[in-house]
């Protein structure tokens, strides 16, 4: 489970890595019998950790879940300011007449941004994000080029979009580590609007339509996040649920069924839960340590890492894991808020889990004559801060 850090982990203070004290090796962990999936993986939302995967990066059709970087498209563009959720956008022809599931928009008419939102995520309404498209960028073309840069910034780098909403196109594909990607930073930039990826139903035009995720009517830990489906890209689902403080994604292509796409999603994730827990070691922009720093007005610099520093490891081994500052150098003053000052690196055994920089918290400006004068002596006989 993630948890605050309540005893501090075993600190080396070391400029290079060090050998690390002999371990008692993990206890296995039961294997994951094999899902009939084309491809799937399993991934620690606060440490970003992959859990389980088969075929995670090979180029597999997205259906659907195209729709989850349409849906950050958009999100970004009214995180700039440029686009809001009340718009107002006119409905075109190409939009209107889009087969496969539908809001069932009307050309002619203007829907709101948000209602399309929720038309797109909830319905999957092909309709809709072809709306939103057009509206964004001009066309659909267009916004298929904003997709592929953001999915290109997010190191999305084995996937490319054609469309906003998954319909077949040969040049469209993806891996199951992009989608999981885009998901991570879409719940992690904008939780509001993931909200809505949880809503039962939606009700446009008089017209309701139940969410197509059979994860939220199968375990109510789940909240999100997108289903998909082509006759190539079989039966798809990306899930997402969250047990006392701890996330887990769960991403699944190529299935058989409906059945088949939520056994294997909530195999995934229940494993996760039963055999991995997750702590929250440091958070991000507090400090962990104090280094001595050098002829400057002060001589203690507190450091910290710029992200939380979180680590996903099997159950009952939070004692084994060990902590070690790799330093850049000696600290010298002046030294800028925020300069770089090294990696904090966490260890389990002689694996390394997780690796973050840590930057200085506080400025430090050169010190008077005397404060250089007594660090010149004191430095000389300093081996290490």
């Amino acid at each position: 489970m993630m948890c605050a850090f309540t005893r501090p982990l075993l600190w080396l203070f070391l400029c290079a890595l060090a050998p690390l004290a002999s371990a008692a090796p993990a206890p296995a962990l039961p294997t994951l019998p094999e899902l009939p999936a084309r491809g799937y993986l399993l991934v620690d939302f606060h440490s970003g950790k992959t859990l389980v995967e088969k075929n995670a990066d090979e180029r597999l059709e997205p259906a659907s879940l195209t729709k989850i970087v349409t849906a950050y498209v958009v999100f970004r563009e009214i995180a700039a300011g440029k686009i809001k959720l009340s718009d107002e956008v006119l409905i075109s022809e190409r939009a209107w007449r889009t087969g496969g599931s539908k809001m069932f928009i009307q050309v002619g008419t203007r829907v709101k941004i948000e209602d399309l939102l929720k038309g797109m995520m909830i319905q999957s309404g092909n309709d809709a994000a072809i709306a939103l498209a057009e509206h964004v960028a001009g066309s659909v073309e267009a916004f298929a080029n904003l997709m592929n840069d953001h999915a290109q910034r997010l190191g999305m780098t084995a996937s490319h979009y054609t469309n906003p909403n998954g319909l077949p196109d040969p040049e469209l594909y993806t891996t199951a580590r992009d989608m999981a990607r885009v998901t991570l930073a879409l719940i992690r930039e904008f939780p509001e609007y993931y909200a809505w990826y949880s809503n039962r139903d939606f009700t446009y035009n008089k017209i309701t339509q139940q969410n197509r995720n059979p994860l939220l009517r199968r375990d109510p830990s789940t909240d999100g996040v997108k289903t998909g489906y082509t006759k190539a890209a079989g039966y798809c689902l990306i899930g997402s649920a969250k047990r006392n403080t701890m996330r887990l994604i769960s991403v699944v292509l190529g299935t058989a069924s409906n059945k088949a796409r939520a056994d294997a999603s909530l195999a995934l994730l229940n494993y996760g839960f039963r055999f991995y827990e997750n702590h929250l070691l440091y958070p991000a922009q507090q400090p962990i340590l104090t280094l001595r720093a050098w002829y400057g007005n002060v001589t203690e610099l507190p450091v910290g890492p710029l992200s939380d520093v979180a680590a996903t490891i099997p159950q009952g081994l939070y004692d084994k894991l060990t902590a070690r500052l790799e330093k850049t150098s000696d600290f010298v003053a002046p030294i800028a808020k925020g300069a770089a000052v090294g990696d904090v690196v966490i260890t389990l055994g002689e694996e390394e889990l997780v690796r973050m920089p840590v930057v200085a918290l506080e400025e430090i400006t050169e010190g008077n004559l005397w404060r250089q004068a007594v660090d010149t002596v004191l430095k000389q006989f300093s081996a290490h801060d």
